[in-house]
């Protein structure tokens, strides 16, 4: 199916060919939509994708976030939740001499962690695998947390296609926060555009086409 865009209890799919993924729910034989999105269905599973509401922490996900605090035993790192999470001086790659906790982070600093444990202590933090660490170089902006994937694309296919047509690095954190790293501002702020015009048009149907359409238009 294409994606279209549904509202909370409507109606995506009828009979038991179908199984409910995200933000759906199975309802007298209908697989019925929780949320504002866009719905998709492969393999037989069918989810919504948000466009709009806050971030929701999960495990396993890739969060940028800023140094709020410093404690004894680590950060607390604010990531654009209800709650701050905690980066544990054990979540760090290297030795961190506690009396000195802001030779590796200052309050201020931006950093890109991946979140490992949610419990009752709230989120915990850590920045032990490759592309994690603190943030020096590039710009970083915010967007709707539920329009991620859309910027992300099936597959990577989206933040792909930014990527090759302005040369720059760049990160997407779960929490919709974008660090985005060029030669140069221009190329910064160029990759930022297509990034805005992507979450402006995320309900627009084959928006693939219609990003590579603005990129024959606007690159220079």
């Amino acid at each position: 199916m294409e994606r279209t865009v549904v509202i909370p209890g409507e109606t995506i799919f009828e009979g038991d060919d179908y199984l409910p993924g995200e933000y759906t729910e199975k309802r007298d034989g209908r697989i019925v939509s929780l949320r504002y999105g866009l719905a998709e269905e492969q393999n037989g599973l069918v989810k919504v994708i948000p466009l709009s509401g806050v971030y929701s922490p999960r495990r396993g996900n890739v969060v940028i976030g800023k140094i709020e605090n410093i404690t004894q035993n680590g950060w607390i790192v604010e990531v654009n939740s209800a709650e701050n999470a905690f980066l544990s001086v054990n979540e760090v790659p290297r030795y961190v001499n506690k009396d000195a906790m802001e030779e590796v982070f200052k309050i201020g600093e931006m950093v890109i962690a991946k979140i490992w444990s949610m419990g009752k202590r709230g989120i915990d933090l850590t920045i032990k695998s490759h592309g994690l660490g603190k943030i020096k170089e590039g710009i970083i902006f915010k967007v709707n947390p539920n329009k991620v994937p859309r910027i992300i694309g099936k597959e990577g296919s989206m933040i792909k296609i930014i990527k090759e047509n302005t040369n720059c690095d760049i990160s997407v954190g779960q929490n919709g926060f974008v660090l985005v790293e060029g030669k140069d501002v221009d190329s910064e702020l160029f990759a930022k555009k297509a990034i805005n015009f992507v979450t402006e048009n995320s309900f627009v149907s084959g928006l693939t086409e219609e990003l590579n359409k603005w990129f024959s238009e606007n690159k220079k």
